[in-house]
C-alpha cells in the first residue's frame, strides 16, 4: 500500500458543551486535541479524521483550509 500525503487540512472548532455527551464523544474530542470550548486544530483532511467528525459533528464546526 502506498501512503499518499494529504495536503488537505481541515480546521475544527470546539462549539457546544461535551456535557450530557456520551464518553465516546468525549473521547473523539480529546483524540481531535479538543480541550475547551473555542478551541481550535488543524487535522488532516482523511477518511479517519472525517469518520471521527462525523461522530461528533453536532459539538464542532468544521471549514476546509486551504
Amino acid at each position: 500500500m502506498s501512503k499518499k500525503k494529504s495536503k488537505n487540512r481541515l480546521s475544527v472548532e470546539y462549539a457546544k458543551s461535551m456535557i450530557g455527551s456520551s464518553r465516546r464523544q468525549r473521547g473523539t474530542l480529546r483524540a481531535l486535541g479538543l480541550k475547551r470550548l473555542g478551541d481550535v486544530v488543524e487535522v488532516e483532511d482523511n477518511d479517519v479524521m472525517r469518520g471521527m467528525l462525523r461522530k461528533v459533528e453536532h459539538l464542532v464546526v468544521v471549514q476546509e483550509v486551504k
